[in-house]
């Protein structure tokens, strides 16, 4: 008979009859009376009553009788904890029973009742099971100690059982060994700040011999543990890659995933050089083939993970395309997930299969899939410029098919194709305009007035078009109303004569008869425009647009970084940081990726940054400029900027205000319009007090300290030039030049007032550049500026402001306000003023840096006809930092290793080669070479801007 009997029972006073048969001599009977009690638990009931007559049954030899009683207590200990105290001298005893089963199950108990009073009782057993002769009670035992842990932290660290804990690390036996690894890592994720798990090479070792004999899921612990160590050095790494390898042949997934995590994260520090990067990549690809023939939620993780994967290293699959494809029995989240894939993968190898998959896909009976196959058709034509011809026909013939749903998604697509390819297929719109009556969907209709705007002047009824979508203007969508606005605009402006009615109609729709604050806006902004200025208008609306990326939706590098850290959990399944979605953020550290450290790619000098940068890219020199959305979302708009863009900058300043929180703070009272959030004002000790001062007053006049003359370390200053004429800033001319003196750079300015009014209140704003130079004290002018007057002000500069690169390097962006307005100017400084005076290297550390830096870093220019022998040379270049390493004669040319260091670390080593040519004039030629390369032309200008001035 089974023991369904168990729990089939009509009798009254069940309760008296299961405590008599509790207290029966028959040992037989109490088993079945014990059974009967689980059985009631477990359906609910409350036999909590029983408590007493329970524990007493634990004193038997019989196991499953105190399984079954263990069983009771762990449930019930939690609401009697007065009655469980009665049981500890059981577990006491227990826990020294010559049966290891009964030991470790003892121990097991002890750490599931989770009461407060007992747990003290418990330390004494648990210190004689970690130490237990056998492996089984010490496994159980490491993990009963995490569970302690969690009900009372401080008991355990008091009584040594993490100390205790690390020990069972270098256990002979591989399943103690997973299981502390296990109990460490819970403990550690509570407490983050704790270095519990410290990992060094000689444990890592013993974690790696006793991953190859562990169950699965103590192999899963250690993988884990080993994903959250960073080894010292490329080779450490890639001896653990090797031996972590054969886990990706194992049968359970989650074993692969881990395997992957800590492959992944340890490819990060190995030279992509390396034969063994090559077979490492090779090896990943067949394990994540493999998890994709499971059954669909364990696909759908692979696939999600995979998604990760292939962003950050789209080299291992390249040639996995086919597995990809979609299979007609797929549930519609597993197919969505493959097409994603693909379309990361698609390349012009495999486009024409890709293709003919999507081309198949798009018929399908699944309207979200087709939906998406018809997308991925777009993003391949975007992505692979080759194949977008292919893409372009594709979609016609979709478009033919005359399904709704595909036309609108094609239509939807072909906008984004003639932003990336514009004037290429505009031969197709006749097509999608037949199709404008069928279009019901916002995005679709959106898209379908965008092409109609932007290609107005070749659709000859461009207007009827645009027209007959205004009739229900009010029942459109935001994003319907705001492109029909855009449209109409940019056709007034194609075709002023023949839409003026129109464009008013829209106009007073948008503005007078709407609610929406973006749309009245967006058309207020427009009818001003129109009655102001018409040819700025059409410079701003129809202004040449950039051409859009093909990658929009992949994830952001930091956050993917950190996301290929979590492979293998929830993470990696939902694309969010765990912060995201663990409630309370209890025990929620952020990861990342360990920094390159390939042997072959040592430090430049003692002094530089870290030496974690990967060989070819310097995140920590000059991050790229638009890097991340910050850049824009610490610019207010200010009100534009009058004239045409300034010649000297190759980057348009727009209506840009670079003044950080809008103008408003230093338009205010307040007297200097300083001392508002967004200018920096040092501490007085950072500053020479008279570098502040104007010029022309005082003792700074005696040794003129900005003409360049008598400059304290003779670097050469370039004379004064215009940087702001009179007529672009309402009569204030700004000249001015960069010096560099003793250590400190200095902007000198020349302020003439060339209007009719007087000018107070000003101050100065850098916008970020390259090297971070910012103003290091307020703009002072003390008098008032009356017309035809002329102030010098030397302005302190240092260079820990925001960093971005700006095109060319060296362009610095600056405004200048005043009581009348706030002006904008562009202007380059010279490098040299970047270089500092620290910058002379040993020889050996220049003959070490010079072999490091690859050859494609070298650059090669020429000096003609400088008029200086070769110690005058040295000599004139070190007035500027640029030091003299070492000399030598060869074959009658003299040659001059140097060396400089520009502020923000980076070291650019130079080889000068000094050829005589007619007498009174020298040729030269310069080699150098530098982490940076883009800085290499600068650093020429530098040099012939100092030779030959």
């Amino acid at each position: 008979m089974t023991d369904s009997k168990y729990f089939t029972t009509t009798k009254k006073g069940e309760i008296f009859e299961l405590k008599a048969e509790l207290n029966s001599d028959k040992k037989e009977k109490k088993k079945e009376a014990v059974k009967k009690v689980i059985a009631s638990m477990t359906v609910g009931k409350d036999v909590s009553a029983l408590f007493p007559d329970v524990v007493n049954c634990m004193q038997t030899d019989n196991l499953e009788l105190k399984k079954l009683v263990y069983l009771y207590l762990m449930n019930y200990a939690k609401s009697q904890p007065d009655m469980a105290i009665m049981a500890v001298n059981t577990f006491v005893k227990d826990c020294e029973d010559p049966n290891p089963l009964i030991r470790a199950l003892a121990v097991r108990t002890m750490g599931c009742i989770r009461v407060d009073k007992i747990t003290e009782y418990l330390c004494e057993p648990l210190r004689k099971c970690l130490k237990d002769e056998d492996p089984y009670v010490r496994k159980t035992a490491a993990v009963c100690v995490a569970k302690l842990h969690d009900i009372n932290a401080q008991l355990v660290e008091d009584q040594g059982f993490l100390d205790t804990l690390k020990d069972l690390i270098s256990d002979s036996n591989p399943m103690v060994v997973a299981n502390a690894v296990a109990a460490l890592s819970e403990i550690a994720e509570s407490h983050p700040s704790s270095n519990l798990l410290d990992l060094n090479p000689q444990s890592i070792n013993k974690l790696l011999t006793a991953l190859n004999e562990c169950t699965e899921w103590g192999q899963i612990f250690i993988l884990d543990c080993l994903a959250n160590y960073t080894p010292k050095d490329d080779r450490e790494a890639q001896s653990i890659c090797e031996r972590v390898t054969p886990r990706l042949s194992h049968a359970n997934s989650a074993v692969v995933l881990s395997a992957v995590k800590v492959l992944m994260k340890f490819m990060e520090m190995l030279s992509k050089d390396l034969d063994y990067y090559g077979t490492l990549l090779k090896k990943l690809a067949p394990p994540l083939v493999t998890l994709l023939s499971a059954e669909p939620e364990l696909q759908y993780v692979a696939l999600r993970n995979i998604n990760l994967i292939v962003q950050k290293r789209p080299e291992i699959l390249k040639h996995e395309m086919k597995v990809f494809f979609v299979k007609y029995n797929d549930p519609i989240y597993v197919k969505l997930e493959k097409l994603d894939i693909m379309i990361r993968l698609a390349s012009q190898a495999n486009i024409a299969q890709v293709l003919a998959e999507l081309k198949e896909y798009a018929t399908e009976v699944d309207v979200d899939f087709v939906r998406k196959a018809v997308r991925a058709i777009g993003r391949c034509a975007i992505k692979v410029e080759q194949s977008a011809e292919r893409c372009v026909s594709t979609l016609l013939d979709l478009i033919q098919t005359k399904v709704n749903y595909v036309v609108q998604e094609a239509i939807v697509v072909i906008k984004d194709i003639f932003r990336k390819y514009p004037n290429k297929y505009e031969s197709v719109i006749a097509t999608l305009c037949e199709n404008l009556d069928s279009l019901d969907e916002p995005e679709a209709r959106a898209a379908m007035i965008w092409i109609v705007g932007e290609y107005a002047e070749r659709i000859d009824n461009a207007d009827e078009l645009l027209e007959s979508f205004l009739e229900g203007f009010h029942d459109e969508s935001t994003q319907v109303q705001l492109q029909l606005l855009t449209a109409i605009v940019k056709l007034f402006l194609k075709k002023p004569t023949e839409t003026q009615e129109l464009v008013q109609q829209v106009l007073s729709l948008a503005t007078q008869d709407s609610d929406n604050p973006d749309l009245r806006d967006r058309g207020y902004i427009y009818w001003r425009l129109l009655s102001t200025d018409p040819v700025a208008a059409k410079e701003v609306v129809l202004a040449e647009k950039p051409l859009i990326s093909e990658e929009t939706d992949l994830i952001e590098p930091t956050l993917l970084d950190e996301l290929i850290c979590y492979i293998g959990t929830l993470a990696s399944v939902y694309h969010k940081p765990p912060s995201a979605f663990v409630e309370g953020g209890r025990g929620v550290v952020h990861k990342s990726l360990p920094p390159r450290t390939a042997s072959s790619e040592s430090t430049e000098s003692p002094e530089t940054a870290p030496a974690g940068a990967p060989s070819g890219e310097q995140p920590d020199v000059i991050p790229a400029q638009g890097d991340l959305l910050g850049d824009l979302l610490n610019l207010d708009l200010g009100p534009p900027v009058s004239g045409p863009p300034l010649a000297t900058s190759s980057v348009q300043m727009g209506a840009v205000d670079l003044l950080g929180g809008g103008l408003d703070s230093l338009m205010g009272d307040e007297p200097e319009g300083i001392g508002g959030p967004n200018f920096v004002t040092p501490p007085a000790a950072a500053v020479p007090a008279n570098l502040g001062a104007p010029m022309g007053s005082g003792l700074s006049d005696l040794f003129d300290l900005t003409s360049g003359v008598g400059t304290l370390s003779g670097s050469y200053v370039a004379p004064k030039a215009v940087w702001l004429p009179a007529m672009k800033a309402k009569g204030l001319e700004i000249s001015g030049t960069f010096t560099r003196q003793v250590g400190s750079i200095s902007m000198d300015l020349q302020l003439t007032n060339k209007a009719l009014q007087v000018m107070t209140d000003f101050a100065i704003q850098f916008n970020r550049n390259s090297f971070g130079l910012a103003p290091a004290a307020p703009l002072q002018v003390h008098a008032p500026l009356s017309p035809n007057q002329t102030v010098e002000i030397s302005l302190p500069l240092n260079t820990v402001g925001s960093v971005m690169k700006m095109e060319p390097l060296n362009n610095l962006q600056v405004a200048v306000k005043n009581n009348i307005d706030v002006f904008y100017f562009s202007t380059l400084y010279p490098l040299h003023i970047l270089f500092v005076e620290d910058g002379k290297m040993d020889r050996q550390m220049f003959l070490a840096t010079w072999k490091d830096i690859p050859n494609e870093n070298e650059a090669q220019f020429q000096i003609r006809d400088c008029p200086l022998n070769t110690e005058a040379v040295s000599s004139r270049l070190q007035s500027s930092n640029i030091f003299t390493v070492a000399k030598r004669n060869v074959e009658g040319q003299d040659m001059l290793y140097q060396s400089l260091k520009l502020t923000n670390g980076i070291w650019v080593l130079a080889e000068l080669r000094i050829q005589p040519g007619n007498p009174n004039f020298m040729d030269l030629e310069l080699s150098l070479k530098c982490r940076a390369p883009e800085v290499s032309q600068h650093v020429y200008q530098a040099y012939e801007t100092i030779l030959k001035n």
